[in-house]
């Protein structure tokens, strides 16, 4: 038997019946343990090699992602680690150390802050509810932590094929997001059902610390054995823009290599173009017209016609998080995996003539967005890509009367 389990197609036809017994209602207990043989000795970035097979397959990705919890409960303290001089994960500074200091900060909050809040309330005492939701706020700062995997890691494993992982664990992600907003409306209800608190609050702990033991046995790993020195040094210098979880690292990572040189050079600077950029109706030096565009009110996101991410805008107030990584991402990938889908239908209808735009509106928190796709077309019809427009208007909705010119 162990010439076949050794064997990769093998390894990937059963890799499918788990995932299909998954789906016909079989429990993680029940097949973690036949998963667990199989994988045996197969390093991360092996396994995450088949599950990309699979959904290149057809299989959704939504289907896949059902291994998630069966990876947590047969990783967890069993993956080998690296164990180096260098080892990225000890340098102060380096994003995999400080995903890591995040992910030791989200358990500290977990076992000194919510645990205590969750036995308090077991106990019937409400008196716990307003620090609960100020501690679950706190918690929500996870966004930053899954954003910069979402925007600066993932774009980087794709460039090197490495698909399967970023949609099935971006799709985790956006669950346990919801998981604690729904935590924090519960605990804002008036008549709050404290089980219905608890086991929700629970459940969402479970699912942090899960998603942790994945990014550390799993995602990181295998990121630190695909990407180089420089991209590292680009996710480190683009994630202060989207920000941090509960930690800051306190000192900057320069890499070995340019430790040498003039610590001022970036390694992702672009040389500069000199001249004019001319259009029929005027000119530009490269620095007006970036500026101009950078001092618009909106966040601006082109994408070719060919679906790969091309400019965005960098406005002071941004509204989604956009980082350098992803130009030349494709579009398709730079959304939650359940939305893939009307991002592919809004982009179809515009490259075909269908439509000429598409226009959304979201609250988010306090603010009022005002989302709008238009096809981008030259002089002769043909279609070159699509322009993503994103304002906040809630002030805009608030105007009334008039002001004009002449006024103070």
């Amino acid at each position: 038997m162990s010439e076949y389990i050794n064997n990769r197609e093998y390894r990937q036809k059963v890799l499918k019946e788990l995932i299909l017994e998954l789906h016909d209602g079989k429990s993680v207990d029940e097949v973690k343990e036949r998963f667990g043989k199989l994988i045996e000795g197969v390093s991360a970035t092996e396994i995450s090699a088949m599950e990309t097979a699979l959904i290149n397959e057809g299989m959704p990705v939504s289907e896949v992602q059902r291994l998630c919890d069966v990876h947590a409960a047969v990783f967890d303290g069993s993956i080998e680690q690296i164990h180096q001089t260098d080892d990225p994960g000890a340098i102060l500074g380096h994003p995999i150390n400080t995903f890591k200091l995040e992910n030791r900060a989200i358990e500290r909050h977990i076992r000194k802050k919510l645990n205590p809040n969750i036995a308090e309330l077991k106990n019937n005492n409400t008196d716990v509810i307003g620090d609960l939701k100020l501690n679950l706020l706190e918690l929500y700062e996870i966004d930053k932590h899954y954003s910069r995997k979402e925007n600066l890691v993932f774009p980087y494993l794709e460039k090197y094929g490495i698909t399967a992982p970023p949609k099935v664990m971006w799709g985790v992600d956006d669950e346990i997001r919801n998981d604690i907003k729904e935590c924090i409306a519960i605990a804002s209800n008036d008549n709050i059902d404290i089980k219905e608190l608890v086991a929700k609050l629970e459940a969402a702990i479970i699912r942090v610390e899960e998603m942790i033991s994945k990014e550390e046995n799993i995602l990181l790993p295998m990121a630190q054995e695909t990407l180089v020195e420089d991209e590292w040094l680009k996710i480190a210098r683009e994630s202060e823009e989207i920000g941090y979880c509960l930690f800051k690292p306190i000192r900057e990572w320069v890499p070995v290599h340019l430790k040498a040189v003039d610590s001022t050079v970036k390694a992702s600077e672009e040389p500069t173009i000199e001249g004019l950029i001319n259009f029929e109706t005027g000119s530009f030096k490269l620095e007006e017209l970036e500026s101009m565009l950078n001092a618009m009110p909106v966040d601006i996101t082109f994408v070719d016609k060919d679906g790969k991410v091309k400019y965005f805008s960098e406005g002071r107030e941004r509204i989604f998080p956009r980082t350098k990584a992803v130009i030349g991402r494709e579009v398709s990938n730079c959304h939650p995996p359940a939305s893939v889908h009307v991002v592919e239908d809004i982009v179809e209808d515009l490259k075909s003539g269908k439509k000429d735009h598409e226009d959304f509106w979201i609250r988010m928190k306090d603010r009022f967005v005002y989302i709008r796709y238009f096809a981008v077309r030259n002089k002769n019809g043909e279609y070159l890509g699509v322009l993503e427009f994103t304002q906040n208007i809630t002030g805009i909705k608030e105007l009334e009367g008039e002001k004009r010119l002449v006024e103070d």
